[in-house]
Formats: C-alpha cells, sequence, structure tokens
C-alpha cells in the first residue's frame, strides 16, 4: 500500500483512498483526488515538502501531512 507523499517525482499513480475526514477531506475532493483520479508527481519543494502534483490538468502543491492520508496504486 503505497501512499502519495511517498510516490517518486515523475511518477503517475492512481488514487485508491482516503483516509481524512472533515473539512480536509471535502478540500482534498475538491482538489479532484477522487478514487481512480490520476495523479503525476511533478517535483518536491526544497526541504522535500510541499510537493507538487498534477491532478485533472492542475498543478497542486500539498503539504507531505496532508499526502500521506491518499492511498494510491
Amino acid at each position: 500500500m503505497l501512499k502519495l507523499h511517498n510516490a517518486c517525482i515523475g511518477s503517475i499513480v492512481t488514487v485508491e483512498d482516503l483516509s481524512s475526514t472533515g473539512l480536509l477531506r471535502e478540500r482534498m475532493l475538491a482538489l479532484g483526488l477522487t478514487k481512480g483520479a490520476r495523479v503525476e508527481v511533478i517535483r518536491k519543494g526544497p526541504s522535500g515538502d510541499p510537493t507538487v502534483f498534477c491532478i485533472r490538468g492542475a498543478m497542486i502543491a500539498l503539504r507531505n501531512e496532508e499526502s500521506s492520508l491518499v492511498t494510491v496504486q
């Protein structure tokens, strides 16, 4: 079981599940992190956080604490 924050730069993964709840879950769903969505890992920040992802054509930066809640394949 791979978490989004562990995906390598340049890889394309598919969202399997979200572990977040409440407002954070709603925000992540609104960003397009729904089951089956394809996510490309673009780059990581200088200290490794945040990471920029391409989700449904939009560039989105997520902190490691957020991306660790997304299970991918």
